[in-house]
């Protein structure tokens, strides 16, 4: 278990369970939930112990959003000049690449969603592969009440996720999205009763994942984020490639073995990854 100033993490039977854990903030998102998400991503993407990641939360609501109060003191969006306006460019960026490291993360990610999914967290949980909710959760474009447009991934990534015409109306209007029409749009996969119900189903169908050949979830993964962005021919051209780079008879004997006999199978881990400017001089 390691405890974070807004997040706990915990790795266990090869599943990481990263929880937001600001309940008396409503989870909302500061510089420092931007530092430690960063990091505890990069790391998980980097190391292979974990083989899926499940992000829930704590208190009642999933998140709140970006934290208001940080427009007043450690971010400041200068506007007065044309280069402090380039200069969003730049910040916002960095902001974006975060939670692209969750689409781009070597594992299957399940948001785990309880309360009000607001603003910032909506960016973040579009870019999970999943998104599990309770009964009670609602989902919200919140920028738009605010005065501005959505920022982070929302606008970009929801309109492969759900029909054209909802995420209008939500964007154009700052309107709540309720679990169960979440769950009829497609953005939602599947309902629980309580939070406990849902985390326990989030860290279930991660384990299942989490039994499988690590190369092949990856490959699956690679495979449906360049089908989203690319045509059919492409793709499939784009498969044949990644097929031919990871297919391995022993990982598909193994598969139908441990079935055949009834047993858990046993695939090995990614390899580590150590960055080329980590990589020390002889």
């Amino acid at each position: 278990m390691t405890d974070l100033t807004c997040f706990r993490l915990d790795i266990t039977d090869h599943v990481a369970h990263l929880v937001l854990n600001r309940p008396q903030a409503l989870n909302t998102m500061n510089p420092v939930f931007w530092r430690e998400l960063d990091h505890v991503l990069q790391q998980l993407h980097r190391g292979n112990d974990a083989r899926a990641l499940v992000l829930s939360s704590t208190g009642k609501h999933f998140s709140a959003g970006m934290a208001l109060d940080a427009f007043g003191g450690a971010i400041t969006l200068d506007d007065r000049s044309p280069e402090g306006r380039a200069a969003i460019f730049d910040l916002l960026g960095g902001m974006q690449a975060t939670f692209s490291r969750m689409e781009e993360l070597r594992m299957p990610v399940i948001a785990a969603i309880h309360g009000g999914c607001i603003g910032g967290a909506l960016d973040m949980v579009s870019a999970a592969c999943i998104r599990y909710a309770t009964r009670d959760a609602f989902f919200c474009i919140q920028e738009i009440n605010i005065g501005m447009v959505a920022d982070v991934g929302s606008l970009q990534r929801l309109p492969r996720l759900m029909p054209m015409g909802l995420l209008k109306e939500l964007a154009y209007t700052g309107r709540r999205l309720s679990a169960e029409r979440a769950l009829a749009s497609g953005l939602v996969t599947e309902l629980f009763d309580t939070p406990e119900a849902l985390v326990q189903g989030a860290l279930q169908s991660a384990r299942e994942m989490a039994a499988k050949p690590p190369v092949a979830l990856w490959g699956s993964k690679q495979a449906l984020n360049y089908a989203r962005d690319h045509g059919i021919e492409d793709s499939l051209r784009q498969m044949g490639w990644l097929q031919g780079a990871i297919w391995s008879n022993r990982h598909v004997h193994e598969a139908v073995s441990a079935q055949q006999q009834r047993r858990s199978a046993e695939f090995p881990p990614l390899a580590v990854l150590t960055p080329f400017a980590e990589i020390p001089s002889p």
